[in-house]
């Protein structure tokens, strides 16, 4: 079977120490599995050396490309940035502190192709090394986006999630925040995309400092959550476009040239 092309997006925000070391294995994985690739690192206004570190490593790859934003957006308005610039069949989303190895990739894509999933959304098989308190609010808010939407996925806010490139074009995302995660996985659901899941080793951060763990990160789900449940919790036939896009495209076609 022929390999995909395939994008990478990296989210970045003062990955000075670990982004040289991420891109390395993620060429390599890519190199043996995609027939092309391209990797988007969108940097949420990094004040450290990781964009000088990035710039660096285009000049010996251009398959990399650097995209920049000049204010912090957080986690859920770089990932959009980044599924927005995506050119290839199927995208993946991974972490700058390379929380899994990228190798993978060839088992998440044979369990595509085996499985016929849209969707392929990794589960560490093992979360308690990340310590007691993110582990406990792991599963509190996996728990909690069951309940809400009656979707079983273990590890909804980890970060390996391997997907076609229709599902995004077929669904509109919103949050700016962790949330985004979620979002992804229910929408895709409810515009009848199949979702399957694998499991990972997970390798804790060892460099560098977590920014998703914060009690403003939280908040922020939890504000995002009370808007977009409702938006959420609509079930669009597969192929249909939702309202917010026929309405955005009327308006397009509507505005004056």
């Amino acid at each position: 079977m022929e390999r995909p092309a395939i994008s990478l997006v990296i989210p970045m925000f003062n990955e000075e120490a670990n982004i040289e070391h991420a891109l390395a294995y993620a060429v390599d994985a890519l190199g043996q599995h995609a027939r092309d690739y391209e990797i988007i690192i969108v940097d949420d206004a990094s004040t450290d050396e990781s964009p000088e570190l990035v710039r660096r490593a285009i000049h010996g790859n251009p398959k990399i490309r650097l995209i920049r934003h000049d204010f912090n957006l957080k986690l859920g308005a770089s990932l959009r940035t980044g599924f927005a610039a995506a050119q290839n069949d199927l995208i993946l989303y991974m972490d700058a502190d390379l929380p899994f190895d990228p190798d993978v990739l060839g088992r998440a894509i044979r369990a595509m192709n085996v499985t016929r999933a849209d969707v392929i959304s990794g589960y560490r098989f093992d979360r308690t090394t990340e310590g007691f308190k993110r582990t406990l609010l792991t599963i509190v808010y996996n728990w909690m986006i069951r309940l809400l939407f009656n979707i079983y996925v273990r590890d909804i806010n980890f970060s390996f999630k391997l997907m076609k490139r229709e599902v995004l074009q077929a669904i509109e995302l919103k949050s700016e925040g962790s949330l985004i995660d979620a979002e992804l996985i229910v929408k895709a659901r409810n515009h009848g995309f199949f979702i399957q899941q694998i499991g990972l080793d997970y390798f804790p951060r060892v460099l560098g400092t977590s920014h998703l763990a914060s009690w403003n990160v939280i908040v922020k789900i939890f504000r995002e959550l009370v808007t977009l449940q409702g938006e959420m919790r609509k079930r669009v036939p597969r192929g249909a476009p939702s309202v917010s896009r026929r309405d955005s495209a009327a308006e397009t076609a509507a505005a004056p040239q």
